[in-house]
């Protein structure tokens, strides 16, 4: 069964730039039921992550502030949303959501949450709209509890997985690769063990030929025993952010071929659904229910 995390928590006050883009978090599960891709039964609400696990990855003195509301006036900036309480109960909550994903993707071959993807966050502060980095507390939860030894980082968001990047970067357990434009944000990058800097305008040809050759080659050498895949559609030509030039139908090819090299493989596979800021909803919803269509028809 296709074991979706989906944790609806309201952020107030958030501004109005803001609440355009958050839309998809509500949308997308409609869309999903609606549709009969999945049905409530699949969709589970996870609790608040445990401080403990947290502060595998996260500095203390870090999360004291998140916690306590005391980051600095330039540390809130850097994350892009005002504090609020309601903010760090939705960050620790998708925490535990990706967590239980990624022990449901044990179980089933591949489970989801509706959020996460949150790469931008490192040990010790947050940016780019990412306060605490579900993948690298969840991926820290495997190689302390589940005995896992090999961890895959496949992140095709637009941008680079730069705080996942700086979190792992002695860590020879969990291999970061990051495919994205290499003309936008962050400007100063982090080094990944694998950096794919993409030039500005690349479209479904080029993109796909790429990730074609590169994603079969480090299953190869690194056997991998679980991956973890940041599905941003932040690559769409319709994306605001973005500056790629990849079609919706591109996307949804980058997607199957993910998860059908992961399935071949047998290698487990947790997704986050990281950006997507395309003008309309629709594009965005869309793109983003294709994945979950995918893993429905690849898996189950």
């Amino acid at each position: 069964m296709l074991k979706i995390a989906f944790a609806p928590i309201y952020i107030h006050p958030l501004p109005s730039e803001h609440r355009f883009p958050m839309l998809k978090y509500e949308l997308l599960p409609e869309q999903l039921i609606y549709e009969g891709t999945a049905s409530t039964s699949n969709f589970f609400t996870p609790s608040p992550a445990d401080e403990a696990l947290i502060l595998q990855t996260h500095e203390i003195a870090y999360w004291e502030k998140l916690k306590n509301l005391t980051l600095s006036a330039s540390e809130i900036r850097k994350t892009g949303f005002p504090l609020s309480k309601s903010l760090i109960d939705r960050e620790i909550t998708i925490l535990q959501g990706s967590i239980e994903g990624a022990k449901y993707a044990l179980r089933y071959g591949v489970a989801m949450n509706i959020a996460g993807g949150t790469h931008h966050a490192f040990t010790d502060r947050g940016e780019g709209f990412c306060l605490l980095n579900d993948i690298a507390v969840s991926a820290s939860y495997l190689l302390h509890y589940q005995n896992i030894k090999k961890i895959l980082v496949i992140d095709l968001d637009v941008h680079q997985g730069n705080g996942t990047a700086q979190i792992f970067r002695n860590e020879e357990r969990v291999f970061t690769f990051s495919m994205h434009c290499e003309q936008n944000y962050p400007l100063q990058k982090e080094q990944s063990d694998l950096d794919i800097g993409l030039p500005s305008g690349t479209s479904d040809e080029v993109y796909l030929k790429i990730l074609k050759e590169a994603l079969p080659k480090l299953i190869d050498d690194l056997q991998p025993e679980f991956a973890f895949f940041q599905s941003g559609v932040d690559i769409l030509a319709t994306d605001k952010l973005g500056k790629l030039k990849v079609s919706r139908e591109g996307c949804k090819e980058r997607d199957r071929f993910v998860f059908e090299i992961c399935k071949q493989n047998k290698i487990p596979v947790a997704v986050s659904m990281g950006g997507g800021y395309s003008h309309k909803i629709s594009d965005i919803v869309e793109a983003h229910a294709n994945t979950y269509r995918l893993a429905q028809e690849i898996f189950f």
